[in-house]
């Protein structure tokens, strides 16, 4: 029998696409973070789901607004997932920990405390940064170099696992009739003079109950892809395409395999952007209206600071090879885009105007009529939405499966909570039915029982 998928929230508070905040009814307050993550995290654990997954981003700034509105403001991963801890029972706790700035020590206690506190849900992202500005939040002149940033990132991972190895599981033996509480020789140091990391040992935290806790990585350039395919438990892509997902699979496991490591314990996790409804074309009207909530620019936030410069008509017409002088580039954000129009984009609006009907069921003198406003929305905020009913997400989970293309997937919302909530009451279900979603009373106990990864041993 095929194994279910490994399945998790990535969760982001005030949505994963910029305008989901603007929908009605969204979650838009972070000082109100904590009412939508119980929510959260009582549907996906509800529902059978593996982990919840949080990230981070060590600056802020006001272009962030229009780009990426989540990163403007939220919790520490690391809080969310103690927070969690307690209102929680199964499902797993991932935080992220930028490797750059954190202290490993810290870290390895921190986590090892959470893994103790939920009897073994606890997982890591480890990520190295890519924000100049995180430079100066934490003392710094400048953000390493991409080199650098990997060099301390592997001695990271070892100094956290010879951490977690302080304690041999038979360490602790509370012999109250000896007045013996440990076994000294099983307590060890980490000692660990790296030219990045330094640290001494032991940790002073118990064992964690998993032992090594879950590692997850992601990243593009061969030495993120290296890290997360020779160390890694978890190895997150975000490839735009099944083809291009089924390449990269295949390469971390072949990477994987020439470290001396077994290409099946490294699982493969690719992200998906569900708008679910009961029908497709209710999910078709959820994102037509996401697409019209795309701040452009208009009198009313063209003035604003980091306002993007790509969301005008002409900066589409630019992009798309339109010539300098055609009137189109004056066109009016809500008026039609016209059969004439249309021709006059290409061969690439073409395909652009094709995905706007595919996601949003927008179409050129259709009922639902296609706006210059959702073509450029569309081009310059894209996301590889999967849009429909519970059948039509089920089928793109199977689909990428079956490829070889990911093991799992990292579960985004466009806005919180309703489309998380569409996703584990409508979708969650079929998953369940056809075998990719592990049933929710499943007897997996620790984080890493649920991933199917054995702990490795070798660092």
């Amino acid at each position: 029998m095929t194994e279910p998928l490994l399945i998790g929230a990535m969760v982001r508070t005030l949505g994963a696409y910029p305008s989901g905040w603007r929908h009605p009814g969204a979650h838009r307050d972070p000082a109100r973070d904590a009412e939508v993550l119980r929510r959260i995290a009582a549907a996906g654990e509800a529902a059978g789901l593996d982990y919840l997954f949080f990230g981070d981003w060590l600056a802020t700034g006001p272009d962030l607004e229009f780009r990426d509105p989540y990163l403007l403001a939220r919790i520490d991963p690391v809080s969310a997932v103690l927070y969690l801890a307690g209102i929680t029972s199964r499902i797993g706790l991932i935080a992220t920990v930028n490797t750059t700035y954190a202290d490993p020590y810290t870290t390895a206690r921190s986590l090892a405390s959470l893994d103790v506190l939920t009897g073994g849900r606890a997982g890591v992202n480890l990520v190295t940064g890519a924000e100049p500005r995180a430079a100066g939040n934490h003392g710094r002149d400048a953000h390493a170099d991409n080199d650098t940033r990997y060099d301390r990132a592997e001695e990271f991972v070892t100094a956290l696992r010879r951490l977690w190895d302080s304690w041999d599981e038979d360490a602790w033996i509370a012999d109250a009739a000896r007045g013996v509480l440990i076994d000294a020789d099983r307590l060890r140091a980490a000692n660990l003079e790296g030219a990045h990391v330094r640290v001494t040992g032991p940790l002073n935290v118990a064992r964690p109950p998993q032992g090594r806790i879950p590692i997850v990585h992601a990243g593009t350039s061969p030495r993120s892809r290296a890290l997360a395919a020779t160390e890694a438990d978890l190895a997150l892509i975000a490839s735009p395409t099944l083809a291009d997902a089924v390449a990269t699979r295949r390469g971390l496991r072949e990477i994987a395999a020439a470290s001396g490591r077994s290409p099946e314990s490294l699982r493969v996790i690719a992200p998906v952007l569900p708008v679910v409804a009961d029908t497709r074309a209710e999910a078709h009207r959820i994102v037509a209206r996401l697409l019209a909530l795309v701040p452009l620019a208009e009198a009313s936030q063209v003035a604003r600071p980091g306002f993007p410069p790509n969301r005008t008509v002409a900066a589409l017409a630019d992009a798309l090879g339109v010539p300098a002088d055609d009137p189109l580039r004056d066109a009016d954000f809500d008026a039609a885009v016209g059969t004439a129009e249309a021709l006059r984009l290409g061969e690439r609006g073409a395909a652009l105007i094709e995905r706007v009907a595919h996601i949003a069921g927008l179409g050129i003198g259709a009922d639902a009529v296609l706006t210059w406003r959702h073509l450029v929305a569309a081009h310059a905020v894209p996301a590889a939405f999967v849009v429909g009913d519970a059948a039509a997400v089920a089928d793109h989970f199977e689909t990428w499966r079956d490829e070889g293309a990911a093991d799992g997937f990292n579960v985004l919302s466009a806005f919180q909570p309703a489309q998380f909530e569409a996703f584990v009451q409508l979708a969650a279900p079929e998953l369940r039915r056809r075998g990719l979603l592990r049933a929710p009373d499943d007897d997996a106990t620790t984080l890493r029982d649920r991933l199917r990864v054995t702990s490795r041993v070798d660092a």
